[in-house]
């Protein structure tokens, strides 16, 4: 299974006797899963099964789902009456406890629900509402994810743009790190120099502040972590299946390395690298949120 995206459309429909079931389903991100399913009364006691179906197919994102049960066009509607009489009769009952009046007449049987009213041939088993039901889940969900996985790999090429570009601001920073020491020993000799005291070059107390300088601003080993991190990164890309969580744990960790060495740099060039790095790992992470 190729990356997905978290974003998608599908419908689906089948038909069972003389009712049709119309799914709709959508979703967008969220960082886990959730599912918003509205059927309509007579399929409430099949949103259990709904939900464990659209559960197996679908790992991450707010998920919503949208169910009409119709009658078609063809099919005959005729009269429940033992059913119309149970419900004018629960009525007047409580119209007469209530104390209002009964104004029930002939047209009050049209307002009556599903199944006073229903087709000759429509299904009585619960299990055929299922079949339907499910038919037309697997098509909305068979054409949302086909959606997810368009965007899934757009977002990839998106991202490994971005991962290339992040990459090549690696090598400026190994390039000017040695020279921020011999930077700040030549500042430090000039202010030195102007001060009317003897001092000479190696003298301990200069060595040592240098010395100590240049273990404070050592990205060495931040460098060799971006590395390993930029490394499983375009493992994850290159790999199917879920990894939308995987990536946003490892942007953390790019920020956290790019902002010690931000931390470390005390170099007006260095800290220009790191601002671009952080502005397109930023841009990468939004990307990432996209991802199942």
């Amino acid at each position: 299974m190729a990356i997905l995206s978290m974003t998608g459309f599908g419908r689906g429909a089948a038909a069972v006797g003389s009712r049709r079931v119309d799914v709709e389903l959508s979703s967008v991100n969220r960082k886990q899963f959730d599912l918003t399913l509205a059927l309509p009364r007579e399929l409430a006691t099949l949103e259990a099964r709904a939900s464990a179906l659209v559960r197996q197919r679908i790992v991450r994102g707010h998920v919503r789902g949208s169910v009409r049960l119709h009658g078609l066009p063809e099919a005959a509607a005729v009269m429940q009456p033992e059913l119309a009489r149970e419900q004018i009769e629960a009525l007047r009952k409580m119209a007469d406890a209530l104390g209002l009046a009964d104004d029930l007449s002939a047209s009050a049987l049209l307002r009556l629900p599903w199944p006073v009213f229903q087709s000759e041939s429509d299904p009585g088993d619960g299990e055929l509402l299922w079949q339907a039901l499910a038919g037309a889940l697997e098509q909305a969900l068979d054409e949302l994810l086909a959606m997810r996985q368009r965007e899934g790999a757009a977002l990839v090429a998106d991202l490994a743009g971005r991962l290339q570009r992040l990459e090549e601001m690696v090598p400026p920073l190994q390039a000017r790190a040695p020279l921020v020491v011999e930077d700040y020993r030549a500042t430090l000799l000039k202010r030195l120099q102007e001060i009317p005291l003897p001092f000479a070059a190696d003298d301990p107390a200069l060595l040592r502040e240098l010395a100590l300088f240049a273990d404070r601003c050592d990205i060495s080993e931040e460098l060799t972590r971006l590395g390993s991190h930029f490394t499983q990164v375009r493992e994850l890309l290159a790999a199917d299946g879920p990894c939308g969580r995987a990536l946003d744990f490892l942007c953390q960790e790019l920020f956290r390395e790019i902002n010690t060495i931000g931390s470390k740099a005390n170099d007006a060039a260095l800290a220009r690298i790191v601002i671009g790095f952080k502005a397109e790992l930023e841009a990468f992470r939004e990307q990432v949120q996209n991802i199942e």
